[in-house]
């Protein structure tokens, strides 16, 4: 290892090249540079933790709530679907205490490939940053697209060209990604008040619907809480490539209801809480990271589970499970009682709630991008920021381009579990960057700890695996296809142009242009 050259990146043996590492001192240090007003392409510090609650609850409720409550009570769960989502929330929570730990002590635009590219090498943080560009971009499109089809429900627009079934491209889907991401890129302020507005909305929604339902709950309709456990019916029991793979594994026959239906259904509504993580993209633009980051990534997750718990109990409890939408349960539910006003209320909520969604997206995508051009994993030109605007402005306007085609072309239904499956890998690299860190950096200033470390991880790296079993194969399948293209965009470039990289680094190479400013800072 020469002088020139940071620890962990030695130019001795493929595999050690492989797994260099980024100091954290460099993180902090570009962090600090970015607080001093002086960091050229840093991020400016404009965030608060109510602020980073918007983001999560911005991105965590939306097509989860409106539309898996009824799917999965129905096929599977019963009012038992009431435990599926504490089950996914629990899930979710011991990702957030690790997340929390490396959120305040390592605040970076990267997440949880910052974590991994100080913990666990470089090969891994990009395979990470690969899988996050995946479920952003997929989340984004798929959400784009449940936003035109409620768009065309409400004004009877043109199937072909807003709905989901024979359609020839989704302009629904398009336009809302481009006014979107118009927003992302002008500023993070501006996506900070629109996102807040936004949330304000549904989650007023949210607590009509809890409040004005619980008068038309009637006890029959929850008993049995948890109805008996039965066999597939004759002609839903996935085979092949669509089954579980644990299924497929142990070659079982799948149930629904009982204790085993609401474990697969926990899987499926898990979908509702990914995204939460798109916090920790925004820890440089945060004030006091050490502080907001843990109360807004924990607060994003109990106020959506308190959410999420009190809309199943008072759907199931106004509906008979076995009645319910699967398309548009809470606006059904409330139909079927009488109270079809409602529905303009839910269907307000559900626009609101998706548009946050694909925005808070779009901003995260940006801010992964611009942490892996800052490293020179991607070319940097692309996430230089924009004098006038001071966001990653060619890195997001690339983003959205993307995500409106498609959200334009790609139809939603065999691609949604791929944002799932990318969560939970996230989720798993999270867990174990925890106890690495525990052990290679003791010392190590932590504002927040994770509790019970380091049993509290390997829980949360096996309830990942765990949930990730009953995916499907073929989702499996796509998700190996995905990252074998992203390593050969590693080994052709990144891998060469790394600032890690033997004779690509000099001293100072980590320092950043003063000329450059801060992002998003006051105007």
């Amino acid at each position: 290892m020469t002088a020139n050259e940071p620890r962990g990146a030695s130019s001795t043996g493929e595999s050690e090249s492989l797994t260099r590492t980024k100091p954290i001192e460099t993180v902090l240090r570009q962090n600090d540079d970015t607080a001093e007003g002086g960091g050229g392409g840093g991020l400016a510090r404009n965030l608060t933790a109510k602020d980073l609650m918007g983001f999560g609850i911005g991105i965590v409720i939306g097509t989860g709530i409106f539309t898996l409550t009824g799917t999965s009570a129905k096929n599977f769960a019963g009012p038992g679907v009431v435990l599926s989502f504490l089950i996914a929330g629990a899930v979710s929570l011991l990702a957030a205490l690790c997340y929390a730990e490396l959120a305040a002590a390592v605040p970076t635009a990267g997440s949880s490939y910052t974590y991994a590219y100080t913990t666990i090498g470089e090969i891994f943080a990009w395979i990470i940053a690969w899988d996050l560009i995946l479920e952003f971009a997929l989340g984004a499109a798929v959400v784009a697209r449940g936003w035109s089809g409620y768009l065309q429900e409400a004004f009877g627009l043109p199937q072909a060209w807003f709905g989901e079934e024979n359609s020839v491209v989704n302009l629904g889907a398009v336009a809302i990604t481009l006014v979107l991401g118009l927003v992302a890129a002008v500023g993070i302020r501006e996506s900070k008040w629109v996102t807040n507005l936004l949330v304000l909305i549904k989650v007023s929604v949210c607590l009509f619907v809890i409040a004005v339902g619980a008068f038309f709950v009637k006890a029959a309709n929850l008993s049995p809480f948890i109805p008996e456990s039965r066999p597939m019916p004759s002609g839903t029991t996935a085979e092949g490539l669509k089954q579980p793979l644990w299924q497929w594994v142990t070659q079982a026959t799948p149930t629904a209801f009982g204790m085993s239906g609401i474990l697969v259904a926990s899987a499926i509504v898990f979908f509702a809480y990914s995204g939460f993580e798109a916090v920790a993209n925004l820890g440089e633009e945060t004030k006091d990271p050490g502080k907001d980051m843990p109360r807004g990534l924990i607060g994003t997750l109990a106020i959506c589970t308190v959410l999420y718990v009190g809309v199943c109990i008072v759907l199931t409890g106004m509906v008979k499970y076995t009645q319910l939408s699967e398309g548009a349960p809470i606006s059904d539910a409330f139909d079927q009682v009488g109270l079809g006003w409602a529905s303009v209320l839910i269907g307000i909520a559900a626009v609101a709630g998706l548009s946050s969604v694909i925005l808070v997206d779009i901003v995260a995508m940006g801010r992964i991008g611009f942490a892996l051009c800052r490293d020179g994993l991607l070319p940097k030109s692309i996430g230089e920021v924009s004098p006038r605007f001071h966001t990653p402005l060619r890195i997001t306007v690339a983003t959205t381009l993307v995500i409106a085609l498609l959200g334009a072309f790609v139809p939603l239904t065999t691609l949604a579990e791929m944002v799932s499956i990318g969560t939970l890998f996230a989720f798993l690299v999270v867990s174990i960057a925890v106890a690495v860190l525990r052990r290679t950096k003791p010392h190590m200033h932590r504002p927040f700890h994770t509790p019970a470390v380091p049993l509290l991880p390997i829980i949360s790296g096996l309830s990942c695996v765990a949930l990730m079993s009953s995916l499907a194969v073929e989702t499996w399948l796509r998700f190996v296809v995905w990252l074998v293209i992203g390593l050969g965009i590693y080994f052709f470039y990144g891998r060469k142009h790394s600032h890690l990289a033997p004779g690509n680094l000099v001293a100072g190479a980590y320092s950043h242009r003063r000329d450059e400013g801060p992002v998003d800072d006051a105007r």
